[in-house]
Protein backbone atom coordinates (compact mmCIF):
# COMPACT_ATOMS: atom_id res chain seq x y z
CA UNK A 1 0.00 0.00 0.00
CA UNK A 2 1.53 3.10 -1.02
CA UNK A 3 0.35 6.08 0.67
CA UNK A 4 0.97 10.40 0.12
CA UNK A 5 1.00 12.71 2.78
CA UNK A 6 0.24 16.41 1.58
CA UNK A 7 1.72 18.67 3.83
CA UNK A 8 0.64 22.53 2.40
CA UNK A 9 -0.42 26.49 3.61
CA UNK A 10 -4.12 26.41 3.15
CA UNK A 11 -4.76 30.07 1.83
CA UNK A 12 -8.21 32.02 3.47
CA UNK A 13 -9.52 31.31 -0.54
CA UNK A 14 -11.63 27.93 -0.88
CA UNK A 15 -10.93 27.92 -5.09
CA UNK A 16 -7.23 28.88 -4.57
CA UNK A 17 -7.08 25.38 -1.71
CA UNK A 18 -9.35 23.73 -4.13
CA UNK A 19 -7.20 24.17 -7.11
CA UNK A 20 -4.54 23.09 -4.62
CA UNK A 21 -5.89 20.10 -3.54
CA UNK A 22 -6.98 18.96 -7.21
CA UNK A 23 -3.28 18.79 -8.27
CA UNK A 24 -1.84 17.36 -5.35
CA UNK A 25 -4.69 14.73 -5.96
CA UNK A 26 -3.03 13.93 -9.37
CA UNK A 27 0.45 13.99 -8.34
CA UNK A 28 0.26 11.48 -5.88
CA UNK A 29 -2.11 9.18 -8.44
CA UNK A 30 0.74 9.94 -10.61
CA UNK A 31 3.70 8.63 -7.99
CA UNK A 32 1.15 5.45 -7.97
CA UNK A 33 -0.35 6.48 -4.26
CA UNK A 34 -3.36 4.46 -2.92
CA UNK A 35 -4.41 7.19 -0.81
CA UNK A 36 -3.30 10.93 -0.44
CA UNK A 37 -3.60 12.59 2.84
CA UNK A 38 -4.18 16.38 3.73
CA UNK A 39 -4.08 18.90 6.40
CA UNK A 40 -7.22 19.76 8.64
CA UNK A 41 -9.02 22.95 7.41
CA UNK A 42 -7.07 22.61 3.88
CA UNK A 43 -10.33 23.75 2.47
CA UNK A 44 -9.60 27.30 4.54
CA UNK A 45 -7.21 28.56 7.52
CA UNK A 46 -7.69 28.63 10.97
CA UNK A 47 -7.62 32.50 12.38
CA UNK A 48 -8.44 33.72 8.73
CA UNK A 49 -12.43 34.95 9.10
CA UNK A 50 -15.48 33.44 9.89
CA UNK A 51 -15.45 29.83 9.64
CA UNK A 52 -19.39 29.47 8.82
CA UNK A 53 -19.40 31.71 6.08
CA UNK A 54 -16.95 29.44 4.06
CA UNK A 55 -18.60 26.00 5.53
CA UNK A 56 -19.95 24.10 2.62
CA UNK A 57 -22.40 20.45 2.96
CA UNK A 58 -20.93 17.16 1.91
CA UNK A 59 -23.15 17.99 -1.69
CA UNK A 60 -21.66 21.68 -1.85
CA UNK A 61 -19.33 22.37 -5.10
CA UNK A 62 -16.00 22.11 -2.70
CA UNK A 63 -16.34 18.22 -1.82
CA UNK A 64 -18.07 17.20 -5.04
CA UNK A 65 -14.94 18.50 -6.87
CA UNK A 66 -12.56 16.34 -4.79
CA UNK A 67 -14.90 13.37 -4.77
CA UNK A 68 -14.87 14.08 -9.03
CA UNK A 69 -11.33 14.04 -9.10
CA UNK A 70 -10.38 11.00 -6.62
CA UNK A 71 -12.36 9.04 -9.16
CA UNK A 72 -11.11 10.62 -12.20
CA UNK A 73 -7.51 9.95 -10.38
CA UNK A 74 -8.92 6.22 -9.15
CA UNK A 75 -7.53 7.58 -5.20
CA UNK A 76 -8.85 7.61 -2.04
CA UNK A 77 -8.26 11.23 -0.84
CA UNK A 78 -8.46 12.49 3.31
CA UNK A 79 -9.16 16.48 3.27
CA UNK A 80 -9.83 18.38 5.86
CA UNK A 81 -12.75 21.19 5.53
CA UNK A 82 -15.68 22.48 7.20
CA UNK A 83 -19.88 21.61 7.10
CA UNK A 84 -22.34 23.52 8.56
CA UNK A 85 -23.48 22.44 12.11
CA UNK A 86 -26.13 24.11 14.40
CA UNK A 87 -26.82 28.04 15.99
CA UNK A 88 -26.03 28.21 19.43
CA UNK A 89 -26.66 31.61 21.62
CA UNK A 90 -23.52 33.16 23.54
CA UNK A 91 -25.16 34.27 26.99
CA UNK A 92 -24.29 37.46 27.75
CA UNK A 93 -22.31 35.69 31.50
CA UNK A 94 -20.40 34.24 28.78
CA UNK A 95 -21.91 30.58 28.71
CA UNK A 96 -22.76 29.14 25.26
CA UNK A 97 -26.36 27.73 25.25
CA UNK A 98 -28.55 25.87 22.78
CA UNK A 99 -32.01 28.14 23.38
CA UNK A 100 -31.81 32.46 23.71
CA UNK A 101 -32.56 32.57 27.17
CA UNK A 102 -35.69 34.60 28.11
CA UNK A 103 -34.80 38.13 27.71
CA UNK A 104 -31.33 37.76 27.20
CA UNK A 105 -31.50 40.27 24.47
CA UNK A 106 -27.66 41.18 24.13
CA UNK A 107 -26.64 37.04 23.55
CA UNK A 108 -25.02 36.68 20.13
CA UNK A 109 -26.45 34.06 17.76
CA UNK A 110 -23.44 31.54 16.21
CA UNK A 111 -23.23 29.45 13.39
CA UNK A 112 -21.06 26.38 14.45
CA UNK A 113 -19.08 23.95 11.89
CA UNK A 114 -18.08 20.74 11.79
CA UNK A 115 -14.49 20.31 11.50
CA UNK A 116 -15.07 17.79 8.72
CA UNK A 117 -12.43 15.35 6.92
CA UNK A 118 -14.02 14.27 3.61
CA UNK A 119 -12.73 11.09 2.49
CA UNK A 120 -13.83 10.45 -1.19
CA UNK A 121 -12.39 7.49 -3.21
CA UNK A 122 -13.40 5.45 -6.45
CA UNK A 123 -16.03 3.80 -4.74
CA UNK A 124 -16.32 5.54 -1.64
CA UNK A 125 -17.40 8.90 -0.01
CA UNK A 126 -17.69 9.27 3.74
CA UNK A 127 -16.85 11.86 6.47
CA UNK A 128 -15.80 12.52 10.11
CA UNK A 129 -16.21 15.02 12.32
CA UNK A 130 -13.92 15.88 15.10
CA UNK A 131 -14.59 14.84 18.57
CA UNK A 132 -12.66 16.56 20.26
CA UNK A 133 -12.79 20.32 19.76
CA UNK A 134 -9.56 22.52 21.34
CA UNK A 135 -11.43 23.77 24.51
CA UNK A 136 -7.71 24.48 25.59
CA UNK A 137 -4.94 26.67 26.64
CA UNK A 138 -7.43 29.82 26.73
CA UNK A 139 -8.81 28.58 23.18
CA UNK A 140 -12.47 27.56 23.03
CA UNK A 141 -12.69 25.93 19.68
CA UNK A 142 -16.42 24.46 20.94
CA UNK A 143 -18.15 27.98 20.95
CA UNK A 144 -18.09 28.15 17.12
CA UNK A 145 -17.24 24.05 16.11
CA UNK A 146 -19.45 21.66 17.41
CA UNK A 147 -17.88 18.45 18.26
CA UNK A 148 -18.82 15.17 16.03
CA UNK A 149 -20.09 12.03 18.45
CA UNK A 150 -18.87 9.11 15.94
CA UNK A 151 -15.59 6.91 15.01
CA UNK A 152 -15.11 6.09 11.46
CA UNK A 153 -13.30 3.78 9.47
CA UNK A 154 -13.36 2.95 5.82
CA UNK A 155 -10.93 0.58 3.68
CA UNK A 156 -8.55 1.00 0.83
CA UNK A 157 -7.48 -2.06 -0.43
CA UNK A 158 -6.86 -4.45 2.21
CA UNK A 159 -6.25 -1.68 4.54
CA UNK A 160 -8.72 -0.37 7.51
CA UNK A 161 -7.63 3.42 7.87
CA UNK A 162 -9.02 4.96 10.74
CA UNK A 163 -9.90 8.84 11.07
CA UNK A 164 -8.84 11.40 13.44
CA UNK A 165 -8.30 15.13 13.58
CA UNK A 166 -5.89 17.36 15.41
CA UNK A 167 -6.28 17.63 18.98
CA UNK A 168 -7.76 14.06 18.99
CA UNK A 169 -4.40 12.68 19.60
CA UNK A 170 -4.12 13.99 22.78
CA UNK A 171 -6.84 11.18 23.50
CA UNK A 172 -5.29 7.27 23.42
CA UNK A 173 -8.48 5.71 24.08
CA UNK A 174 -9.77 7.08 20.66
CA UNK A 175 -7.06 5.71 19.00
CA UNK A 176 -7.13 2.19 20.90
CA UNK A 177 -11.44 1.58 19.76
CA UNK A 178 -10.29 2.58 16.17
CA UNK A 179 -7.38 -0.47 16.30
CA UNK A 180 -10.06 -2.64 17.79
CA UNK A 181 -12.70 -1.78 15.11
CA UNK A 182 -9.79 -2.94 12.94
CA UNK A 183 -7.84 0.02 11.74
CA UNK A 184 -4.32 -0.67 10.90
CA UNK A 185 -3.62 2.48 9.69
CA UNK A 186 -5.25 5.82 11.33
CA UNK A 187 -4.57 9.51 9.76
CA UNK A 188 -4.01 12.63 11.68
CA UNK A 189 -4.74 16.03 9.57
CA UNK A 190 -3.86 18.46 11.63
CA UNK A 191 -3.02 22.22 11.97
CA UNK A 192 -0.74 22.13 15.15
CA UNK A 193 0.15 25.60 16.62
CA UNK A 194 3.76 26.60 17.07
CA UNK A 195 5.61 27.85 20.33
CA UNK A 196 8.20 26.28 23.07
CA UNK A 197 7.95 22.96 23.77
CA UNK A 198 4.74 22.09 20.37
CA UNK A 199 7.08 20.41 18.32
CA UNK A 200 8.58 17.92 20.99
CA UNK A 201 4.86 17.34 22.36
CA UNK A 202 3.96 16.39 18.46
CA UNK A 203 6.52 13.93 18.15
CA UNK A 204 5.72 12.20 21.33
CA UNK A 205 2.21 12.06 20.80
CA UNK A 206 2.23 10.63 17.37
CA UNK A 207 4.61 8.18 18.42
CA UNK A 208 2.56 7.58 21.28
CA UNK A 209 -0.58 6.74 19.40
CA UNK A 210 1.14 4.25 17.41
CA UNK A 211 2.28 2.48 20.21
CA UNK A 212 -0.59 2.49 22.00
CA UNK A 213 -2.67 1.41 19.25
CA UNK A 214 -0.01 -1.14 17.53
CA UNK A 215 -0.87 0.86 14.20
CA UNK A 216 0.51 3.35 11.41
CA UNK A 217 0.09 7.02 12.04
CA UNK A 218 0.11 9.43 9.33
CA UNK A 219 0.15 12.68 10.87
CA UNK A 220 -0.43 15.45 7.85
CA UNK A 221 -0.51 18.87 8.83
CA UNK A 222 -0.58 22.29 7.96
CA UNK A 223 2.97 23.81 7.10
CA UNK A 224 4.14 26.02 9.27
CA UNK A 225 3.32 30.01 8.18
CA UNK A 226 6.45 32.01 6.94
CA UNK A 227 8.32 28.74 6.93
CA UNK A 228 11.80 28.36 8.83
CA UNK A 229 12.15 31.87 9.42
CA UNK A 230 9.34 31.66 12.14
CA UNK A 231 10.14 28.40 13.39
CA UNK A 232 9.45 28.08 16.77
CA UNK A 233 7.79 31.16 17.46
CA UNK A 234 4.52 31.40 19.48
CA UNK A 235 1.24 31.05 16.99
CA UNK A 236 -2.23 30.18 16.53
CA UNK A 237 -3.50 26.58 15.66
CA UNK A 238 -2.52 27.53 11.81
CA UNK A 239 0.57 24.79 11.70
CA UNK A 240 3.98 23.87 12.05
CA UNK A 241 4.49 21.60 9.59
CA UNK A 242 6.31 18.04 10.40
CA UNK A 243 3.88 16.16 8.66
CA UNK A 244 5.11 12.41 9.90
CA UNK A 245 4.88 8.31 9.59
CA UNK A 246 5.05 6.06 12.39
CA UNK A 247 4.83 2.30 12.12
CA UNK A 248 3.51 0.14 14.73
CA UNK A 249 6.84 0.65 16.92
CA UNK A 250 6.46 3.74 16.76
CA UNK A 251 9.50 3.98 14.99
CA UNK A 252 9.43 7.18 12.39
CA UNK A 253 9.53 6.47 8.87
CA UNK A 254 9.44 10.06 7.58
CA UNK A 255 9.06 13.20 8.88
CA UNK A 256 8.70 16.51 6.81
CA UNK A 257 9.92 19.64 7.52
CA UNK A 258 8.37 23.55 8.58
CA UNK A 259 7.63 24.05 4.46
CA UNK A 260 5.88 22.48 1.95
CA UNK A 261 6.04 19.02 1.58
CA UNK A 262 4.89 15.87 0.04
CA UNK A 263 6.15 12.64 1.98
CA UNK A 264 5.47 9.15 0.39
CA UNK A 265 6.09 5.65 2.43
CA UNK A 266 5.00 2.21 1.25
CA UNK A 267 3.47 0.41 3.71
CA UNK A 268 2.68 -3.01 4.86
CA UNK A 269 -0.53 -4.38 6.71
CA UNK A 270 0.82 -7.77 7.86
CA UNK A 271 3.96 -5.53 10.00
CA UNK A 272 0.87 -4.30 11.92
CA UNK A 273 -0.51 -8.30 12.87
CA UNK A 274 3.35 -9.17 13.51
CA UNK A 275 3.33 -6.46 16.34
CA UNK A 276 -0.13 -6.83 17.35
CA UNK A 277 1.23 -10.84 17.99
CA UNK A 278 4.33 -9.99 19.56
CA UNK A 279 2.53 -7.00 21.84
CA UNK A 280 -0.64 -8.01 22.33
CA UNK A 281 -2.16 -4.63 24.14
CA UNK A 282 -5.32 -4.00 22.35
CA UNK A 283 -6.57 -7.40 24.03
CA UNK A 284 -6.34 -5.84 27.58
CA UNK A 285 -9.04 -4.13 29.42
CA UNK A 286 -8.14 -0.58 30.26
Amino acid sequence: MRIAVIQMIAQPDVETNLALIRKYIAAAAANRADLVVFPEAAMFPFDNGRLDQIAQPLDGPFATAVVDTARKHNITAVVGMFTPADTVYRHPSGDIVEELPEGAGQANKIRRVYNTLLVAGPDLVTSYDKIHTYDAFDYRESDTVQPGESLVTFDVDDLTVGVVVCYDIRFPEQFKELAREGAQLIVVPTSWADGPGKLEQWRLLTAARALDSTSYILAAGQSRPGGNAEAGSPSGPTGIGHSTIVDPNGVRVAEAGYEDEILYADIDPQEVAKTRRSLPVLELND
